[in-house]
């Protein structure tokens, strides 16, 4: 293997084994930081609401560019040092790009919970990684939430950012991040950031339609080694998965129901305001705390295949 193709091996096991220690200073915060400026100035200095479509434009250039740029910088003065500190810059940035640990912990603790039978704590522990309301799901409706955050992150959190750093180094799996971070904070069809945010919406939307769709494979290939339903995971991805109101996150999470033979969708409540999502999947049977482990299993499947399809494209770059 050649370097690039160790330092992504060195960076998959890091967040494997390591994930996102808090005592560490995270690149997703400061990159959060720069996007709640950058917001600050622009409402500060554009007034009329119908200038600020056009203004939304300089999020996506600006702070996608300047992750790149800086992230540039910091591995090529490491380089300017050390090749090894190079290296070591480059695995760490990158790992901080993914979050394969940390989407299993998150999902894991709400099993336990549910497994314990602690409703209120598993309600807890979900209202941390999901925006629709908790305070009242039951036991069905928790798993479900588990169950679509981990596979809708399948793409967003480990498959996008392990391509992007296959093709680019780190500078450009943390441009992916920034792009992802916009998307998170400004992408909301709402009367505060339907103009604002337009452009980070559509610009992620750009980023991850290629990933999206490797990513079902990745599950469809990770559902036959788990001796789960392929047949009817493809069948499903492909009568569903189009129904999801996001062009990519459907496609995951259309695979995963299928495996399982559940349904995913329904009705959320995002502050009081119930939204009717599209029904993906057959409703065999109630889902239940169990395919919250299915599913994170579904995840290290595909993040593992990912990666050798990741060595494979940085040893054909170089």
């Amino acid at each position: 293997m050649n370097e690039a193709a160790w330092v992504l091996v060195t960076a998959y096991l890091i967040d494997r084994v390591v994930g996102d220690p808090r005592s560490l200073p995270h690149p997703v915060v400061i990159i959060g930081w720069w996007i709640s400026r950058l917001e600050w100035l622009i409402r500060t200095c554009v007034k009329q609401e119908k200038h600020l479509k056009a203004a939304g434009v300089l999020f996506p250039l600006l702070i996608v560019a300047g992750s790149y740029a800086v992230v540039w910088l910091i591995i090529w003065a490491g380089a300017l040092v050390s090749p090894w500190l190079s290296f070591a810059l480059s695995a760490w940035l990158i790992s901080t790009t993914i979050a394969t640990k940390g989407l299993a912990d998150a999902g894991l603790e709400i099993m336990r919970h549910l497994q314990a039978g602690d409703i209120p704590a598993a309600r807890r522990s979900l209202s941390m990684v999901v925006g629709r309301d908790t305070e009242h799901l039951d036991e069905a409706e928790i798993c479900r939430g588990a169950v679509e955050t981990v596979a809708e992150n399948i793409v967003d959190a480990i498959v996008s950012p392990l391509i992007y750093a296959a093709i680019g180094g780190a500078p450009l799996a943390m441009a992916y991040r920034a792009a992802n971070t916009l998307d998170s904070m400004l992408g909301y069809k709402n009367e505060k950031y339907r103009n604002l945010g337009w452009a980070s919406a559509r610009f992620d939307d750009v980023a991850n339609y290629i990933p999206a769709r490797l990513t079902a494979l990745l599950l469809l290939a990770a559902s036959w080694l788990l001796r789960l339903d392929v047949r009817q995971s493809w069948q499903i991805i492909r009568r569903d998965a189009h129904l999801h109101p996001s062009p990519n996150s459907g496609l995951p999470e259309a695979a995963v129901a299928g495996a399982l033979g559940v349904q995913l969708g329904g009705l959320n409540t995002y502050q009081g305001v119930p939204s009717e999502r599209a029904r993906l999947g057959d409703a065999r049977r109630p889902l239940r705390p169990e395919d919250i482990r299915m599913t994170v299993r579904l995840m290290y499947g595909a993040s593992m295949l990912c990666l050798l399809v990741c060595l494979g494209i940085a040893a054909w770059l170089g």
